[in-house]
C-alpha cells in the first residue's frame, strides 16, 4: 500500500490520478491533496477518502471554516506554503500534478524526504532540473516521470538493449490547435481559437503551450534532465492523431515505438506503479508501418518557441527560469485578451536575452529571478 500526496488534485491530471487510486484501493491510499480555486471539490474528496490527513488550499479564511469542521484532519493555506504542506504530511509517494513553477519546491522537499516523487508538473524540470538531479545522484528518493512522451521515453529505452546505438530520441506533437492555420493568419488568432485541442482534453495554460509548442521546448529539456541525453539529439515530430507518444531510434534502423490512445490514464499508471505497468513498445523500420498515423516535419518557422528553449537550455538555468516565469505571465495576458499569439513568443524570447546567465542557481537565485522576469514581462505588457 503506497500513501499518496496529491499535489493538484482538482485539475485533469489530479482527478485522473484520483481515478486510479480509486481503481486501485488496495495499492493506494489518498492521505493528502492540494487545490487551487476549485475548493467546491475539498469536502467530496474527504468523505470519498476516509484517510485523507492532510489538505492544502489558498484561501486562509476557508481553511479556518474547514479546520473546526474537520479537526482530525491537517489543513494548510496560502500563508503556510505548499513547501512547509509537503514537509509536515507524511506520505510515500508524491504526485505533483501542479502547474507553474509551484511544482518546485515541494518536488525538491519530496526529495530530500527520500520519497518518490511521481512528476507531472513540467515546470519543476525546467527551472530546478539541477537541483533535483543533483538530490537523485546523491541517493535522495526516486522519480517517475507522469508525461506521455517522457514514459514513453522510459518504456523505449528500456527495450533497447544497447544503449550505445540509440541515435535519437523523438518526441511527438500534435501541433496544437492552429497547426492548419496560414503563418500570415495566426497574429489574429484569439484564445479561443488556440484552445480548440484536436486530440487531448487540458487545462487553458498547456493548452496555450500546445498552440505554440512551447510544452514541447519543456519537454526537450525534461528529457535532457530525465535521461542524461544531448539536447541536439531530441527531435521533434508532428504526428495528427496522438497515438504515437514518443520514439527512440537507433542507427540499426530499428525504432522502438510507445503507441496508445491519447488518454493520460495510462502514463499515471506507469508512474504510480513505479514503470511496471503496460510496457508495450512497438519495433518499425518506417514509419509507414504504422498505418493509422499521419505525420509531418517540424516546421521551426511555425513554431519559434522551440529554438526560444533550445537556447535557453544552452546558455543554463538561470534562463531557463525566465523561459518559464515569461512564459506563463504572456500566457495568461493572452487568454486575457491583453496581447497577440505572436506576442507570447516574441516577449518570452526578450525577457530570456535579457536575463543573466547563472549555470548553478540556488532555489532561493531561482524565486528571485521568477519574481523579476514576472514584473519586467508584466511591465512590457502594461505599456
Amino acid at each position: 500500500m503506497k500513501n499518496i500526496l496529491l499535489l493538484g488534485a482538482s485539475g485533469s491530471i489530479g482527478e485522473q490520478t484520483i481515478d486510479i487510486i480509486n481503481k486501485y484501493p488496495k495499492e493506494f491510499s489518498l492521505v493528502g491533496f492540494s487545490v487551487g480555486k476549485r475548493t467546491n471539490k475539498i469536502e467530496s474528496l474527504i468523505k470519498k477518502h476516509k484517510e485523507v490527513k492532510y489538505v492544502y488550499l489558498i484561501d486562509d479564511a476557508l481553511k479556518e471554516e474547514l479546520a473546526i469542521k474537520y479537526p482530525n484532519i491537517h489543513f494548510y493555506s496560502q500563508k503556510d506554503g505548499l513547501a512547509k504542506f509537503t514537509i509536515d504530511a507524511e506520505f510515500d509517494m508524491c504526485v505533483d500534478a501542479l502547474v507553474g513553477i509551484a511544482g518546485l519546491e515541494p518536488a525538491i522537499e519530496t526529495l530530500k524526504k527520500d520519497k518518490i516523487l511521481c512528476l507531472a508538473n513540467k515546470e519543476a524540470l525546467v527551472t530546478g532540473g539541477h537541483l533535483i538531479n543533483d538530490l537523485l545522484k546523491e541517493g535522495h528518493g526516486s522519480l517517475y516521470p507522469i508525461d506521455s512522451e517522457h514514459v514513453g521515453f522510459a518504456k523505449c529505452l528500456a527495450c533497447v538493449e544497447d544503449k550505445d546505438t540509440i541515435d535519437h530520441l523523438i518526441i511527438t506533437a500534435s501541433g496544437g490547435a492552429l497547426r492548419n492555420v496560414p503563418l500570415d493568419k495566426l497574429a489574429t488568432q484569439k484564445a479561443s481559437d488556440a484552445l480548440k485541442h484536436p486530440t487531448w482534453n487540458m487545462g487553458n495554460k498547456i493548452t496555450i503551450d500546445c498552440a505554440t509548442m512551447m510544452n514541447k521546448g519543456f519537454e526537450v529539456i525534461e528529457a535532457y534532465y530525465l535521461f542524461n541525453y544531448p539536447a541536439e539529439k531530441i527531435e521533434i515530430l508532428l504526428h495528427d492523431e496522438s497515438l504515437v507518444h514518443a520514439m527512440v531510434r537507433t542507427r540499426k534502423r530499428i525504432s522502438y515505438v510507445d503507441y496508445s490512445k491519447p488518454d493520460m490514464h495510462n502514463p499515471i499508471e506507469y508512474a504510480l506503479f513505479l514503470g511496471n505497468a503496460y510496457k508495450e513498445v512497438r519495433t518499425i523500420r518506417n514509419l509507414d508501418e504504422l498505418k493509422d498515423c499521419h505525420f509531418h516535419t517540424f516546421n521551426p518557422e511555425r513554431y519559434p518557441a522551440i529554438k526560444v528553449a533550445r537556447r535557453a537550455l544552452i546558455d543554463g538555468p538561470s534562463r531557463l527560469v525566465a523561459l518559464n516565469a515569461a512564459n506563463e505571465v504572456a500566457v495568461n495576458a493572452y487568454l486575457e485578451d491583453k496581447i497577440g499569439y505572436l506576442d507570447i513568443v516574441k516577449l518570452v524570447e526578450d525577457a530570456v536575452k535579457s536575463t543573466p546567465i547563472n549555470k548553478y542557481p540556488s532555489l532561493e537565485e531561482i524565486k528571485e529571478i521568477d519574481r523579476i522576469t514576472r514584473e519586467k514581462v508584466s511591465e512590457v505588457i502594461n505599456k
